[in-house]
Parts: structure tokens; sequence; C-alpha cells
């Protein structure tokens, strides 16, 4: 009698470990995410800061940041995962469209990743995301572009950054804000102060799209261009184009140039002296902390946009708390592009949580169905919510939005918001103050 009693406890012991062990096997794995961004070769800096921002997200998911202001801080793991952390597999893509491809390849082969994420370059996510989209694995891209890669119709890929439509429209409300004198505490600036217009793009996925949004916006609005042309990617030496710049006597500049090639155009403008009333970068190269670190006070006056300032902590408090949790890591404020890869893990955790599964097609149905508030959000927009916001566009968020920032005190001061001129944070310094 006594051993059978033993041998019902030994069997409802057993049936039990049946039973809950998939469960707690489940609640500690973890949920693979592969991350492609280039962490070698002359965009390593920018790589470093995108990958920074990746982990500090992750690291709020999986772990319990109380006080922040935001629902994952307080998760500790994904809920509706039985509180499976995230794993961020790291690949360096090299700046290489053909090697992004393969890594993105490697990733889902080998590595079993759930979904990707990356890959910052327009053209490395080109063709990075053609492999998650033959795969049927979600790719997530925070951080690229060119307005052609939401006009694919992917049914794999979803971007939460705006795109450069956005950022040029924003651009030319800008200037005709100014013309219109809607610059808080700037007189209004004459049209024939501003134009023509002088064009530097490079000559890649992401340059010749940023270039073929301002002629079209340029053209739209009445704005006249008097140089507008390509140059080499990885340029070591820009002189040359810096010389058509200013023999083109255009008084505003626009560049669309990565790190390296930024530093180039200043410090050859400043050589030559160069005299224009306005410098604007199309973000990238102009919002690196290289870029500020090396030029230091000769970034003072020019503007670029943008999509994050440290300077939002004033009006977002949860923005403030957890760019001071990255600058104590990093050693910098959040920028643009660190911020924007924060947010595209955020998106990943709680399509997680709302798919309850890593099956492809539930995350996928997730995606779709994604809503995250303004407000859980460390940017300045309405949300993330994926959608068809211009013609053409798919699995775009539609609640994304620009700013335009400007140096002002560097290398003390943050860059100031200057556009929208409603959220501005600082006046206008108009004209460009010249270098010393």
């Amino acid at each position: 009698m006594g051993i059978k009693r033993i041998g019902g406890w030994f069997f409802i012991i057993i049936l039990s470990l049946l039973i809950f062990l998939p469960a707690l096997s489940f609640a500690q794995r973890e949920v693979k995410i592969g991350v492609i961004l280039p962490l070698s070769g002359p965009l390593a800096p920018i790589g470093k800061s995108l990958k920074d921002g990746a982990e500090l997200a992750a690291d709020i998911v999986n772990k319990k940041y109380p006080g922040i202001g935001i629902p994952i801080a307080e998760w500790e793991g994904i809920p509706g995962l039985g509180g499976a952390k995230i794993k961020l597999v790291f690949s360096d893509s090299r700046g290489d469209p053909a090697w992004g491809a393969e890594q993105a390849k490697r990733l889902i082969e080998d590595e079993k990743v759930v979904g990707l994420l990356g890959a910052y370059q327009s053209a490395v996510t080109k063709t990075a995301s053609v492999e998650a989209e033959r795969a049927g694995i979600p790719f997530v891209n925070p951080d690229s572009t060119s307005p052609d890669l939401s006009k694919r119709g992917f049914k794999w890929f979803w971007r939460v950054t705006p795109h450069e439509t956005w950022f040029t429209r924003d651009l030319f409300d800008f200037l005709d804000g100014l013309v219109a004198g809607k610059s808080p505490g700037v007189r209004a600036v004459p049209k024939s102060e501003l134009e023509p217009l002088a064009i530097a793009a490079e000559n890649t996925e992401w340059g010749a799209a940023a270039l073929t949004e301002i002629e079209k916006f340029a053209k739209e609005r009445g704005w006249k261009i008097a140089e507008a042309f390509k140059y080499p990617h990885k340029a070591t030496d820009l002189t040359s184009e810096a010389r058509k710049l200013t023999a083109s006597k255009a008084p505003t500049f626009l560049f669309a140039s990565y790190v390296s090639d930024a530093i180039l155009f200043v410090k050859a403008l400043k050589e030559m002296k160069a005299t224009p009333r306005l410098i604007w970068g199309q973000n990238a190269g102009f919002i690196a902390p290289d870029f500020w670190k090396t030029l230091g006070g000769d970034v003072n006056g020019i503007v670029s946009r943008d999509v994050f300032s440290a300077v939002l902590g004033k009006v977002k408090p949860e923005a403030d708390r957890i760019n001071k949790i990255y600058k104590e890591r990093s050693g910098f404020d959040f920028d643009g592009s660190s911020a924007r890869d924060f947010i595209g893990v955020q998106v990943w955790a709680h399509a997680l949580d709302k798919a309850k599964s890593t099956d492809p097609k539930a995350l996928q149905k997730a995606l779709n169905e994604l809503y995250i508030p303004g407000k859980e959000l460390i940017m300045p927009w309405m949300g993330v919510k994926f959608g068809s916001p211009f013609p053409g566009d798919t699995n775009q968020n539609e609640l994304g939005s620009g700013i335009i920032i400007q140096y002002q005190g560097y290398p003390d001061g943050k860059p100031e918001i200057v556009f929208p001129f409603e959220v501005a944070t600082s006046r206008l310094i108009y004209p460009f103050p010249g270098w010393k």
C-alpha cells in the first residue's frame, strides 16, 4: 500500500514536471533579434552609437527600470512570452550592401534569429531586407531614410523613421518660414538672401534620394538652384567639391553627407573662407558625435534636420531620464540615429508582446496592427503605427516627424531646436556667423 502511494505521488510529480517544464524553459529562454550595423570602416563611430542605443533599449526591456515612465521599463522581459529576454545578435555590415545581405542571410539561417533590425545605410538596408523578404522573416528598419525603401510593396519590411520626403518638406517649410518671418526673434529674411541653393550629396542610395527630393521640392516651391552634384562615397579629399560650392555664389549650402565627408566639407570651406548665410545638413554626418567632437566650435551656426535633441528633455521627462542613462554609458547624449535604434528595439519588444509568439506570421500580424502612443517614445512623435502616409508607401510609420536643430555654443551647449517654429527652444542664429 505504501509503495503504491509512493508510486502515485511519483507519477503526479512527473506529470507536473511535464506540464510545467516547457513553461519554465519558455519563460527563461531568449528571443534573438539580428542587428546589422556598420561597425567597422568610416561609419564605425556612428555604428557604435547605434549599437549603444539598441543595447540600452534591450536592457530596459529585460530588466526593471522603475521611475523611467515608459511601460517597457516595468516588464523584466516580454510579458506575452512569459518573460523571455531579448538577445541582440550584432553583425557588421562593413558599409557594404553585398556583405550586408550576406550577414542578413547568415543571421537568419545560422543564428536562427526571429527577425532583423538595421541597417542604417539605405543601400545596405535595401539588400539585407531582400533576404528577409525571401525568408519570410520580419525586418524592422529604424534608421534608413531613402523613400524608395517603403515603396517596394514588401510584406516583411517595416520602417519606423520618417524618410527624406518628410525631412525635405521640413527643410522647405523652414526656408519658406524664414522668408515669411515665422522664426521667433528673427526678422523676415528676403528670399534673395537665401537663394539660389547649392547642394552636395554623396553618391549612394541615400544621397541620391536626398538630392532627388531636394530638387523636387525646390521646383514645387519655386526655389532656384545654382549647383547640385553627387560626389564619390568614402572620398578622402573634397576640396574640389567645396570649391564648386563657393564658386556657385549660392548663399545656402545643403548637404547629404556621412560623418567623414561632413567634416571634410566644413574644414575645406573654412580654409577657403567661404561665407554662406545658411548651412544645412540632412542628418547623418551632421549629427554624429565625431562631427562636433572633431570640429568643436566650427559647428556653431550649422543647422541639421534631426529627430531627437537632448533639449527635448525639457518637455518630455521620460526622454530626459533615458538620455541620462545613455550618456552615463556612452559618454554622449542621444542623437537622432542612436535614439531611432532605441525605438527600433522598443518596436520589436511591443511586437513580440502583442504576437505572444515568435512565429513569423504572428509577428507579421502584430507589426501590421501595432500602435505605440507618442507618450511612450523618447521622440517628439505622435507614436508608431504602420501604414501609407505618402503615395506608394507601405508599412511606413505614419506618426513620425522631424525637427531642425542648430549648434549653438559648442563645445558646451547642446543643439537647440529651431524648427518647427512653435516648439523652438532657442532663437535661430542667422545668418551663419562664419569661422574664426
